[in-house]
């Protein structure tokens, strides 16, 4: 519950900077789309939307699912690959994009077209240093702020 507090906390911290709410450069997201995405996010890294659970697992599901090389270029330090939203629905599931989806209004497909939006960017900032962080949930980048910086 502390983390969705300071997701949410970053995205109003972020609206109060930032009146205009113009997307985030590469992100193609304004504040309502993203501050809509932050409980999906805080299931998806939680492991709650089927995953693992934290990013590691979230990565792992995404390797598995044959999107290792994408993924590899959002954490390391060159160009972000692009994901489409079919991407995302296969890897993660179209039930659960679906589950996760139906809590926002919208189906799975409109889920995991936002999602390919948001993702590159925010495991991006995630993995500043190139790599999936050491440790557990607490030891990486607070997700709210990082959410927060994707406005800017």
């Amino acid at each position: 519950m502390d983390l969705l507090k300071s997701v949410l906390g970053g995205l109003a911290a972020a609206a109060q900077g930032n009146a205009a709410q113009t997307p985030a450069a590469g992100a193609g997201l304004d504040m309502g789309q993203l501050a809509a995405l932050a409980p999906v996010l805080m299931e998806l890294l939680s492991g709650k939307g089927g995953g693992a659970g934290g990013l590691g697992g979230l990565v792992a599901q995404l390797n598995q699912a044959g999107l290792g090389d994408i993924v590899q270029s959002w954490i390391g330090r060159g160009q972000n690959m692009p994901v489409s939203g079919n991407q995302l629905e296969s890897a993660l599931g179209s039930d659960v994009l679906g589950q996760l989806g139906g809590q926002l209004g919208m189906n799975g497909g409109q889920l995991g077209d936002l999602l390919a939006q948001a993702l590159p960017g925010l495991i991006d900032r995630m993995t500043p240093d190139g790599q999936l962080p050491q440790g557990g949930a607490g030891q990486g980048p607070d997700l709210g702020a990082l959410l927060g910086q994707l406005l800017r």
